[in-house]
């Protein structure tokens, strides 16, 4: 490897006597050793951070914009070796992890690009003698926790739009993934990102670093990914100083397939964003909604292309389905099923965790299809963050929206029917902050990236996402 090994503060690579293993999830080897800091590393990056501010946020867009692009240019030169080191650290099939370099370098051209579309604006005024200006200037120090499932993408989501509006950051990356976050500081580094404007501590105990972000009043943002419950905590954490919080939750996203939709298509689509990233997506489908008239050719061709994935390491040609991130979530995915089961649900492909032989030291859960899958059961309930596909039937329009709506999550639904009409009242009922009208797809950098209701705060992602780092400046000005 040829990176460092260290946390990386106020522009130097920083080694502690404490350490913690990173292994593979599919093998249990140990990949490396990287610092377990705490909250006085934590306290000295942002001390960093705080001290690097005035001269950043003072920079030119256009100097911000220079660093951005050149870190662009590096993160594509080393695309391979990004997403092998992806692979081997969290998992996913090595496609994949070279679509998410592509996707995490997208973040740093887009945000290169936008930095200089920072205008401002006048507005005019009743009295003669005033005129109003409207100024958006970086809103200061920025602390930022990412999650494992994709700790490339997560990372240069929330540092670039930081850059971007001149913000300084300070990150702490999921303790399962610090490897790729360090990579990414690498190139942030030798791009010459200025010392102090981005720093990162790595930890096994997320919690005393994440108070600190919470508490340390030189802090004037927080922005999270991860989980729903962790992300309530963060943000009552953060109230008493009325710090600008960005939260990116979980999912319990409705796919939804009318019948006038071509069943085999819709199965397909289904097929490859269900189990993307072995299912472990916040914008994974949860719920699988198909209306009975095409039903069985749905869960048919649906079952067939399930049937064909192949679980393994994924540095293996072939293997589309990936690990699980550790033992913990083994075992929520099985009770999930095994709850399903007994109340009913018909199993169509998979149901079992997978062991022995290749599996043996790995977290792996076969790809599972059920259907007959009822409200009175945990799946339907329950964020799954794994490879198993609960399929529901369902009769009506008004009875689907009704189901797809009974969440308290809001972040990302699916849609597939050829009516436009059905389309666009679909689009606008469903009460989640995106929505793929036949599109498996719909993220993009250029895009905005969020949720409703318990999925979260803010957005992430084009004008919005750097909107999220400014803030807005009132000059009245009587002449």
């Amino acid at each position: 490897m040829a990176w460092q090994l260290c946390m990386y503060i106020n522009g130097e690579w920083l080694k502690t006597d404490q350490q913690f293993s990173v292994t593979n999830p599919a093998t249990g080897d140990v990949i490396e050793r990287v610092p377990d800091g705490d909250h006085s590393h934590a306290k000295l990056a942002i001390d960093a951070a705080s001290a690097a501010y005035k001269s950043w946020s003072s920079a030119t867009a256009y100097a911000r914009a220079e660093v951005l692009q050149k870190a662009y240019s590096l993160m594509i030169a080393r695309k391979q070796v990004l997403a092998e080191l992806l692979t081997s650290e969290q998992g996913k099939p090595l496609k994949a992890a070279l679509n998410e370099v592509q996707y995490a370098a997208d973040f740093l051209r887009w945000f290169a690009e936008e930095a200089k579309r920072v205008y401002g604006e006048t507005i005019p005024s009743a009295r003669a003698d005033q005129r109003f200006i409207v100024r958006y200037q970086p809103i200061g120090v920025v602390a930022a926790v990412t999650p494992w499932n994709y700790p490339i993408s997560m990372v240069t989501r929330k540092v670039a739009p930081a850059l971007a509006a001149g913000c300084t950051i300070v990150l702490k990356p999921a303790e399962a993934t610090p490897l790729c976050a360090i990579a990414v500081f690498d190139i942030l580094h030798e791009a010459g990102l200025p010392a102090g404007v981005a720093n990162l501590v790595t930890t096994l105990d997320p919690a005393p670093v994440g108070k600190e972000f919470c508490t340390n009043p030189k802090v004037k943002k927080l922005t999270f990914t991860g989980s729903t419950a962790v992300g309530k905590k963060l943000s009552q954490d953060a109230a008493p100083q009325l710090k600008r919080v960005s939260l990116e939750l979980g999912g319990h996203a409705p796919f939804i397939v009318f019948d006038d939709a071509d069943p085999i298509r819709a199965a397909k689509g289904a097929s490859l964003v269900k189990f993307l990233n072995t299912g472990q997506a916040c914008i994974s489908p949860n719920r699988i909604f198909v209306q009975r008239g095409i039903l069985d050719s749905f869960i048919q061709t649906f079952t067939e292309r399930v049937a064909k994935m192949k679980a393994g390491n994924g540095l293996e040609p072939e293997v589309s389905i990936g690990p699980l991130v550790n033992h913990a979530a083994v075992e929520k995915v099985s009770r999930q099923v095994e709850d399903a089961l007994k109340k009913g649900a018909i199993l169509h492909s998979g149901g079992e965790p997978l062991s022995g032989g290749q599996y043996s030291a790995g977290h792996f859960y076969a790809p599972t299809v059920l259907s007959n899958v009822s409200e009175d059961m945990l799946i339907y309930r329950e964020e799954t963050f794994g490879p198993v596909a609960a399929i529901i039937s369902f009769d009506s329009y008004d009875q689907v929206i009704k189901m797809a709506n009974d969440t308290h999550y809001g972040l990302a639904a699916y849609v597939y029917t050829e009516n436009l009409s059905r389309a666009m009242h679909a689009f606008e009922a469903l009460d989640f902050g995106i929505i793929g009208i036949n599109d498996i797809n719909p993220t993009s950098a250029a895009a905005p990236f969020g949720g409703m209701s318990e999925s979260g705060l803010g957005r992430e992602g084009a004008r919005e996402g750097l909107a999220e780092y400014l803030e807005t400046k009132l000059g009245g000005f009587s002449i």
